[in-house]
């Protein structure tokens, strides 16, 4: 899924947004950055993105505001909490907010392509299987409908 899918690296520092985008670049990815919550809302606004790597410390919004937030633009975005900071508390809170994942950092590089990597299938499998059960919604509902006029068409005939 490599190929297409788009990551946003959300961090204040400019180090760690630069230093993943060139390695998720440099794995097939495309990448943005935004600097803080704020930007990051925005340019999901506008965007579509398969997956987001969210710092949990934000200016102006910390990293689970912005896992509600970005819920709200894209839902069925993979969102991964990347922290310095790794706190019982702040995991418990990005659970709530549904986060997919957490990872410490500093990151290992292979831990973060085989994390983003795992979720981005998962995330292919399901989006395969709902477009399978509405294939299949559709399928039947046309059937059903079908059914309904051949029934009215017969009953018109005997009238």
């Amino acid at each position: 899924m490599n190929e297409t899918a788009r990551i946003l690296v959300v961090d204040d520092e400019e180090t760690i947004r630069r230093t993943v985008s060139m390695v998720l670049k440099h794995a097939g990815y495309t990448v943005d950055t935004a600097e803080n919550g704020k930007q990051a809302i925005e340019m999901s606004e506008v965007n579509f993105y398969n997956l987001a790597l969210i710092d949990i410390r934000l200016p102006g919004m910390e990293g689970t505001e912005l896992l509600t937030a970005l819920k709200e633009t894209t839902p069925r975005m993979v969102k991964i909490i990347l922290t310095g900071y790794p706190a019982l508390e702040n995991a418990v809170r990005a659970i709530n907010k549904g986060v997919d994942g957490y990872l410490i950092k500093p990151v290992n590089t292979d831990e973060l392509l085989r994390t983003i990597k795992e979720f981005l299938e998962k995330q292919k499998h399901e989006s395969e299987y709902s477009q399978e059960k509405v294939a299949q919604f559709v399928e039947t509902r046309f059937k059903e409908l079908q059914t309904k006029e051949l029934d009215n068409a017969k009953a018109t005939k005997k009238d």
